[in-house]
């Protein structure tokens, strides 16, 4: 009998295309089988469009439960490999013997020291352009608005952590943050302008645009809501004729919705600048509008 030629053993490791839950699935199959496997995705990360879902028909079963156990074990697999933000540009062979071509895009980040933590995408070059801190050397400020700032500035310069310490005092003068005053504190601080704005924009306390005189805080916390701080809502801005977040056009008053201001025992709650109007009703907001636009200043603290 004339001996059969010998096949050719198929070495090597498998190229599975697409990171959604069956190019997880086969990865984890054809690891277990101890072959190599090179996940490749065109996105950021595997998972696909099942990470975007809710809910999975017929079963209803929450998507991400199904997909997570899987997004771990690839990640533990020694034999698995993920090449994300990459595509197969070519493959050339046959079955069991061949080379593909990956072109990665690159990521301007160092993978192995990255934590997830998000500071990248927040300075992420292409998306932010950099703003130089000489771009702010004409900034202008009026003599009196200048000596202020300064004034401010040179009280908290030497401060550990000076920052937070200048924009409260700038907050409480201005009432908000002026653009060009922004700039100046970059400036003498030299401080980015973009790592400035992350902190005044975080905070509900400060804003970036200009406030009315009075800011009227009517809380939305559980308690107060669901003991009419919906209603309290409604009424004040039916009668000072703005919505949530506006300013009256004679910039006296500001109406904000805050989640808690640690009043539930008074609830529904009410501030006003530093007044506390607890066990508000409907209609004695009339009332308190009238004593603000009569006299100007805040009344006593009910």
């Amino acid at each position: 009998m004339k001996n059969e030629p010998e096949k050719k053993q198929k070495i090597g490791s498998a190229l599975v295309v697409g990171g959604g839950i069956g190019g997880m699935q086969a990865s984890l199959d054809l690891a277990e089988a101890g072959i190599k496997v090179y996940l490749v995705d065109s996105k950021p990360s595997i998972g696909g469009v099942m990470s975007q879902l809710d809910k999975t028909f017929p079963t209803n079963d929450c998507a991400m439960c199904t997909i997570a156990p899987r997004l771990v074990s690839i990640g533990r697999h020694k034999d698995i490999s993920v090449l994300t933000l990459s595509e197969v540009e070519k493959i050339e062979g046959e079955p069991g013997n061949f080379i593909a071509t990956v072109r990665c895009r690159a990521r301007f980040v160092d993978e192995d020291r990255c934590t997830g933590c998000g500071t990248c995408v927040a300075n992420c070059p292409v998306r932010f352009i950099p703003q130089p801190l000489d771009g702010y050397a004409d900034v202008q400020l009026s003599p009196e608005t200048k000596t202020l700032v300064d004034n401010i500035i040179a009280e908290h310069r030497f401060r550990q952590g000076p920052l937070m310490p200048i924009l409260q005092s700038i907050n409480v003068a201005f009432n908000y943050f002026p653009e060009d005053v922004m700039k100046y504190v970059s400036r003498q601080l030299e401080i980015p302008l973009t790592s400035i704005l992350r902190v005044a924009s975080f905070y509900n306390a400060f804003s970036l645009k200009p406030r009315g005189k009075h800011i009227i805080n009517v809380c939305m916390g559980t308690t107060c809501y669901v003991r009419g701080g919906e209603r309290l809502m409604d009424r004040f801005g039916e009668l000072l004729n703005v919505k949530p977040e506006e300013t009256t056009p004679d910039m006296l008053f500001t109406l904000k919705s805050v989640r808690c201001i640690g009043c539930c025992g008074l609830a529904p709650a009410v501030m006003i600048g530093e007044a506390v109007y607890g066990k508000l009703a409907v209609k004695d907001i009339q009332g308190i509008i009238k004593k603000y636009r009569g006299n100007g200043h805040a009344p006593h603290d009910h």
